[in-house]
């Protein structure tokens, strides 16, 4: 589940299930935080999480309400490998946000950026794919490392 039902946007929440069909055990993970702006008014769920030496490394969408209407950036979390419940670090700023035309054109959401996919490689490159403006897909790429690194700020 991505909202608790006590908000008008969303949090991120982890549950479980044996059969992929009942889940429970909901587990509050993050919510919207005004201590970071470009997540400051929603959080939303990613692609599936990267297991790492240092933890979870999740990656999720942000919402920030600004006078242009809503923005949609994305970010990277690390969770606790044992209880991945719990945020370990996170990026105190965006990993990527609208700037080019491809990505602030008129779509279903304007100026919106969804991690949709990941795909660790062989030699530590991380190809994020990303819906820009629920248009068109894109794709970026960067070292595990690197993202890992980013996660420093402690919730």
């Amino acid at each position: 589940p991505s909202d608790t039902g006590h908000t008008a946007f969303g949090d991120i929440f982890l549950s479980r299930s044996r059969d992929l069909v009942y889940w429970g055990k909901h587990r509050h993970v993050i919510s919207p935080s005004e201590r970071y702006a470009w997540q400051s008014r929603k959080v939303g769920a990613g692609p599936i999480p990267i297991e790492t030496s240092e933890g979870w490394l999740v990656f999720y969408h942000g919402v920030l309400n600004s006078c242009n209407g809503f923005v949609y950036s994305f970010g990277a979390m690390l969770l606790d490998l044992e209880d991945p419940s719990r945020v370990i670090g996170l990026c105190k700023v965006p990993l990527m946000a609208p700037e080019g035309p491809e990505e602030q054109i008129e779509g279903f959401r304007t100026n919106a950026l969804f991690p949709c996919g990941m795909i660790l490689e062989d030699d530590q490159t991380v190809r994020i794919y990303y819906s820009a403006s629920d248009t068109v897909v894109r794709l970026a790429t960067a070292k595990l490392d690197d993202l890992i690194s980013l996660c420093t700020e402690k919730p």
